[in-house]
């Protein structure tokens, strides 16, 4: 996933940044508006979409639970329904497990061409 946790200087994001930050189509977002209240962004000029951190935590949640974990729709409007902060959490728990699982290899690696 690109999503970058370091990037929030800005207040609204457009749909193709954040397409780009998950590596999602913006026809995806998009469908993803319909299917899951709980991403509404805002809507400026001419429907142009303004995304705000929360929204893009909430396409974070479903992200995982959908292209991650590998659920149904259903499924992820289920576990978005009966446990809002625990998805947030175990998204943030496996984001973190994959960056120090790079650190790691990396290390390796410094450790193989030392031997």
């Amino acid at each position: 996933m690109a999503y970058n946790p370091d990037k929030e200087l800005k207040l609204y994001y457009s749909i193709s940044e954040v397409a780009e930050m998950f590596g999602v189509t913006e026809t995806l977002l998009r469908y993803w508006e319909k299917e899951f209240k709980n991403i509404h962004p805002k809507k400026a000029n001419r429907n142009i979409r303004q995304y705000t951190k929360e929204d893009i935590e909430e396409v974070r949640s479903v992200y995982h639970l959908v292209k991650e974990k590998g659920m149904t729709l259903e499924g992820a409007r289920r576990v978005l329904k009966a446990s809002k902060d625990g998805t947030s959490k175990i998204s943030e728990v496996s984001d973190r497990l994959k960056q120090i699982r790079s650190e790691l290899v990396a290390i390796k690696k410094e450790l193989d061409f030392m031997v």
